[in-house]
């Protein structure tokens, strides 16, 4: 009787989770984002890989999760923070500022949103735990000691800027700034040219014109229609770069457009393009650039925080709003963002920088190391933070974001972390039993009705 009841109890629980993965998965990928079949099928293969890289293509899920518990450490609800809304440990990497320093912060905006800052630090502490055992970190107090160092450098830096003993405009991550993996990757690029990324990707062709690649597994063709579409509203693109940066027309002249395929796990199904540009400068001399051209669509955050109605009055069009985020929190963003509008997909357009470099996982072989990253992404996390508020937008944010965390935190600092430890084991395990459950459903449910899918629109096909 005792085993019938545990047997029951078992399975109706993960009967429950799964039909909740299910639903939030179809409702987001297939309904929302409107991937399609072949595109959901990539992207679940990417995240079929093991419980990281599930995590990362899950966000939907940590945000109906998360958004539902009364943590003790959010700020009050009117005073928001513009957070990254994706933040974890392989979205940290390497660029080059539009000064020309090589620095490393945080890379990716396309979920960039209005909320409380804890959203941040909740999914950045899971990744660092499911990265710190994918990499051999088996032992769950250095784990801890991880997910501390992060938190803790957190704090501080927050309180410094809360105090003013330090300005968060100020703050940038070089080889003279960091340690380990971070440093080593920082130097590797010193010797790296700026002409890195277009030779690359492109080539010269018969007539001696430098053209993309098409030979590169992940650059495809664009139709005439696609290229038509995008050089007739390329002057959107123009209009929206800051007018001290604008450069000229001539310098903006498009040469040639492909398709990147091959994106990250979050991004499959977005369109993307490589679009190659004159870069004429002001002698007459000839500097072909890359930019990259992405789509973008409403952050998952949205969906299950609060809806922000400034933040949406400011920040309609997506491909704008993602450029904000990167302006906000990059103090010397890239001098090539902007964003047009192309058959009514929304998108954004940003240098393909040559010093675009995560960490190597070679780098990242034990656990010092990892602590020595972490330790800097926690600073990083705390400038983002700080950087996005009134001395950037007064009318969004008309406080200081740093006040208003440091206070929140300041109330009970090792209760803050230990919260967060605890949460951070919690979710970890959580994702681990919900992978299983992502890889049964992938296999038994969703695979299954595309074949009979496939199989019908088959047999209808040759019934015609």
């Amino acid at each position: 009787m005792v085993h019938n009841i545990k047997a029951k109890v078992q399975e109706t629980n993960q009967l429950l989770r799964k039909q909740s993965l299910h639903t939030i998965l179809e409702q987001l990928d297939g309904y929302v984002m409107q991937l399609s079949k072949t595109n959901r099928r990539k992207k679940y293969t990417k995240m079929k890989q093991d419980p990281y890289s599930f995590y990362r293509g899950a966000a939907y899920l940590f945000y109906y999760d998360v958004t539902k518990i009364p943590f003790s450490f959010h700020t009050d609800e009117d005073k928001l923070t513009w957070i990254m809304g994706d933040m974890h440990f392989d979205n940290f990497s390497s660029f080059q500022d539009e000064e020309g320093n090589l620095v490393f912060d945080v890379d990716d905006f396309d979920e960039g949103y209005i909320g409380s800052y804890l959203y941040d630090l909740l999914r950045m502490v899971v990744s660092i735990r499911l990265l710190a055992e994918q990499q051999g970190i088996t032992d769950e107090e250095e784990r801890d000691e991880l997910v501390v160092t992060f938190l803790k450098a957190y704090r501080k830096k927050i309180k410094k800027f809360a105090k003013r003993e330090e300005d968060p405009k100020d703050l940038y991550f070089t080889t003279d700034h960091t340690k380990g993996p971070i440093k080593k990757v920082l130097k590797k690029l010193e010797e790296r040219q700026d002409t890195h990324e277009l030779h690359k990707q492109t080539t010269l062709n018969d007539e001696g014109k430098r053209v993309f690649d098409r030979e590169k597994e992940k650059l495809q063709e664009v139709s005439q229609r696609e290229y038509n579409d995008i050089v007739e509203n390329w002057s959107q693109y123009m209009e929206s770069i800051d007018s001290e940066l604008f450069k000229g027309k001539a310098h903006y002249q498009i040469k040639d457009i492909v398709k990147k395929t091959g994106a990250g796990v979050a991004s499959t199904g977005l369109k993307r393009y490589f679009i190659l540009i004159e870069g004429t400068t002001d002698d007459g001399n000839e500097d072909d650039i890359i930019l990259e051209m992405k789509e973008a669509r409403p952050p998952v955050p949205s969906y299950f925080v609060p809806y922000h109605e400034t933040f949406w009055e400011q920040h309609s069009h997506q491909g704008k709003r993602v450029v904000a985020t990167q302006k906000a929190m990059h103090h010397k963003a890239d001098a090539y963002l902007g964003y047009l509008t192309v058959r009514n997909y929304e998108f954004y357009v940003r240098e393909r920088c040559a010093y675009d470099k995560d960490i190597s996982p070679k780098h990242l072989d034990s656990f010092k190391p990892i602590k020595q990253s972490v330790k800097t992404m926690g600073q990083i996390a705390a400038k983002i933070h700080s950087r996005a508020d009134q001395d950037i937008h007064e009318e969004l944010l008309d406080y200081h974001s740093e006040d208003e965390i440091y206070q929140t935190i300041e109330q009970d600092k090792d209760a803050f972390i230990h919260e967060l430890v605890l949460w951070s084991r919690f979710y970890k395990r959580q994702v681990e039993q919900d992978y299983q459950l992502f890889l049964e459903w992938l296999k038994n449910d969703f695979n299954q009705r595309s074949k009979g899918n496939e199989n019908v629109r088959s047999t209808q096909k040759r019934s015609s």
